[in-house]
């Protein structure tokens, strides 16, 4: 996992019990029963999804290339932005109604959801490169299938000059764990 002139490691937050790191290759099974969300519709608060992140200030680029076969309603894997439990970004693919989606929840002490629907399979290993841009008080959501052209999901509010963890992120709310292949995560500051 390239940092990119950074001397710092990732560091987990609720560190999954079966992952391994080769390379340039972080490959996790998510723990049963984890997410991220803060009480909008579903009216519960959970913050036991996982994080491998590395702490940033300032300004960033943040890319990813995650593959996996998404088994259970919301298995999810993507990138995250976090600030503290109440304010975080959280982007990638999510299995919803069998189909998946570009996915993105914005939480500042409440969560919100958007979503695209995805040209790939719904039972086939599906790849896609997630972009997370903080420029100011913006972050840009972009995403690809395959080598295809970047496109902007979401621009978020993200309070400016104040640190974040950022890095790759995967969770099964409802279901039992599924694996996730993170590839050639880059983290380029300024």
């Amino acid at each position: 996992m390239a940092t990119d002139d950074l001397d710092r490691e990732p560091v987990w937050l609720n560190e999954p019990a079966r992952w391994r790191r080769v390379g340039a290759e972080l490959v996790i099974t998510t723990d049963a029963h984890t997410d991220f969300w803060r009480h909008t519709h579903y009216g519960f608060v959970r913050d036991n999804g996982h994080l491998y992140g590395v702490r940033v200030l300032g300004g960033f680029t943040a890319e990813v290339t995650i593959e996996a076969t998404y088994a259970e309603q919301y298995d999810q894997a993507g990138l995250m932005v976090r600030m503290d439990a109440e304010r975080w970004v959280k982007c990638g693919i999510e299995r919803v109604d069998g189909a998946l989606l570009m996915s993105a929840v914005v939480t500042h002490a409440v969560s919100d959801w958007s979503t695209v629907p995805l040209a790939v399979p719904s039972d086939e290993p599906a790849r896609l490169g997630v972009r997370l841009t903080r420029a100011g008080d913006a972050l840009t959501i972009a995403c690809r299938t395959g080598e295809g052209p970047w496109r902007v999901h979401r621009v978020a509010f993200l309070p400016p000059g104040l640190p974040v963890s950022v890095g790759p992120m995967a969770a099964s709310p409802t279901g039992d764990g599924f694996e996730v292949r993170f590839l050639d995560f880059t983290l380029v500051e300024g």
